[in-house]
């Protein structure tokens, strides 16, 4: 499956628009990985625990949103975007959205 975040592929030309997909997960943090944040809070620096575990939420975002698409029978996804949301105090919600579409190769012809 092709993702982008433009509204073309180039060499591709859309066949068949299906619509929005989305794919979402709700994270919350952990007690310990807290513990750690506040470490570096005071000596500074990055926070390489939530760094990944946003990581992984974003891709498991992309990966359910590919699904939809594919279950709508979509070959590629355009103009996708992340979003990002505070659900409850210590849980957060990334959605990836975008269009699903069907699409080929530009140098091939209709048959019909």
């Amino acid at each position: 499956m092709i993702i982008v975040t433009s509204s073309y592929i180039h060499g591709k030309r859309i066949v068949k628009t299906f619509g929005m997909v989305r794919g979402n997960t709700v994270r919350a943090r952990h007690v310990g990985k807290d513990i750690l944040a506040m470490f570096r809070n005071v000596v500074g620096g990055e926070v390489q625990e939530y760094t990944k575990m946003l990581a992984e939420a974003r891709e498991q975002a992309l990966d359910r949103m590919m699904q939809a698409g594919q279950r709508l029978g979509a070959n590629a996804v355009v103009d996708v975007r992340f979003g990002t949301a505070e659900v409850m105090s210590g849980a957060a919600e990334i959605i990836a959205y975008g269009t699903a579409i069907l699409v080929e190769d530009e140098d091939e012809t209709d048959t019909d």
